[in-house]
């Protein structure tokens, strides 16, 4: 049974910074792709950032402040937060592709978590 469960999220001011932690279990880490998404009130599931095989991908409007990382050893998924903005507010989940395809679309990802809260003061 394939679980995944974030941690880490919380309130924090314009500017600050957050990290957030994934544990995942019943997958072979290092044999998926890894993703993290989030989403606002009102809005679609979007991807934040996305790991394979060491290569990442970042949405335009994080590129710069959020990085991502793994620890295969571990089995751990982690996004690095930094200079936060009220529009980065948001539940964060990550995901896991046994597919490989890495895409875009929530739809095309087959684990998730059940998500951390993320709240960001101006």
């Amino acid at each position: 049974q394939v679980q995944l469960m974030e941690s880490g999220g919380g309130s924090v001011q314009a500017g600050g910074s957050l990290r957030l932690s994934c544990a995942a279990s019943g997958i072979t880490f290092s044999s998926y792709c890894l993703g993290w998404f989030r989403q606002a009130p009102g809005k679609e599931r979007e991807r934040v950032a996305r790991i394979y095989s060491g290569s990442t991908v970042y949405a335009g409007s994080v590129k710069g402040r959020f990085t991502i990382t793994q620890d295969n050893a571990k089995n751990k998924l982690y996004l690095q937060m930094n200079g936060l903005k009220s529009e980065d507010t948001a539940v964060y989940y990550c995901a896991a592709d046994r597919g490989q395809l890495c895409a875009t679309a929530a739809r095309e990802w087959d684990f998730w978590g059940q998500g951390t809260q993320v709240t960001v003061s101006s």
